[in-house]
């Protein structure tokens, strides 16, 4: 099943059912009215979710053209949000740039940050942000929703808990970043809004590409109109949802509508320092990891972060080179 959250007047937004080629949606109001509601009621409601997703892809009911310019991020706004970084390459990169190490325990204990839930933003928003000199950045990633989760539960059991999936852009102002961490007490200022895709799916929406519990498909990402990345979101993938899930409810409950991020998504390309587009590789999820690149090859980042009017896409493409989730297309807005 597909679904979108259209803005309305009221907070939550009008839940929708979006057809599986996201051409056409119709109201889920008759089964719940908001996304949050159905994930409450998820046993109780799919049956009669799943028989409605079949008619309006079979077009037994009326239904209108989808408007993914509508959309609200699919929650928008949850009683959860939490972002793992589950694709160790990417903080290895990180600790390197500044010439330390990584610890051991990187690779068995995912690293996890809560974010601000109560206020999401539309996959077509713009990105508003007080200082240009902030250092603006985009993070491409995907993120599960989850039910009601209880405390200590394993991996294993983790996976069936899972009940959709959507993209991500975690907005960084990487220039907060180290005056945060090295007070020791973690991101606030610097993880701004974040902003989801137009489109949550439920996993078998994905087919074979849903794989132990990992999407095995290339992320793309455009940035000013330019191919920036496409790197494989199953590959490198240290922890895959299920055990980030199971990270997550460690020593508590999670509440049905909690979103569990992935983190950036990023390969190793096979060389110490990864490979842009224009050099044949699969690029970035982040311009940050270019700045930590050129740091480690150059001594010193020459790639600037994002600018005012500065825009960013970030889209899924299935095997038959079909949007997933639609699109997340934004623009920066820089109040300064």
């Amino acid at each position: 099943m597909k679904f979108a959250t259209y803005k309305n007047a009221q907070r939550d937004g009008e839940l929708m059912m979006v057809s599986r080629d996201l051409t056409r949606a119709v109201s889920a109001a008759p089964v719940a009215q908001t996304l949050q509601q159905f994930i409450d009621n998820w046993d109780a409601l799919e049956a009669q979710m799943q028989s409605r997703y079949e008619k309006l892809n079979s077009g037994e009911i009326e239904c209108e053209a989808f408007d993914p310019k509508r959309c609200h991020s699919p929650l928008p706004r949850a009683y959860h949000w939490a972002d793992g970084s589950a694709y160790v390459n990417h903080v290895e990169l990180v600790r390197r740039a500044r010439g330390a190490e990584i610890p051991e325990s990187f690779w068995t204990d995912p690293l996890m940050y809560q974010g601000g839930s109560d206020d999401f933003i539309g996959p077509y928003d713009d990105v508003v942000v007080p200082d240009v000199a902030m250092g603006i950045d985009f993070e491409a990633e995907i993120a599960v929703i989850t039910n009601d989760v209880p405390m200590c539960v394993t991996a294993e059991q983790a996976g069936n808990h899972i009940k959709l999936l959507m993209l991500v852009n975690d907005v960084s102002l990487r220039g907060l970043i180290p005056g945060e961490l090295a007070k020791g007490f973690g991101f606030y200022q610097s993880k701004p809004a974040s902003a989801f895709s137009p489109v949550a799916v439920t996993p078998d929406e994905l087919g074979d590409s849903w794989t132990d519990t990992k999407v095995n498909l290339p992320l793309q990402t455009h940035y000013n109109n330019e191919l920036f990345g496409k790197p494989n979101a199953g590959v490198d993938m240290t922890f895959n949802f299920a055990q980030l899930v199971a990270h997550a409810a460690r020593t508590r409950n999670l509440g049905a509508g909690t979103i569990i991020g992935s983190g950036t998504v990023s390969n190793k390309q096979g060389t110490d320092y990864g490979s842009a587009i224009v050099q044949g590789g699969v690029g970035y999820s982040c311009i940050a990891e270019v700045r930590m690149i050129e740091t480690i090859r150059d001594g010193k980042p020459s790639t600037s972060f994002m600018a005012n009017g500065d825009t960013v896409r970030i889209e899924m493409l299935d095997d038959q080179q079909q949007s997933i989730f639609g699109a997340i297309e934004q623009r920066v807005s820089v109040l300064n």
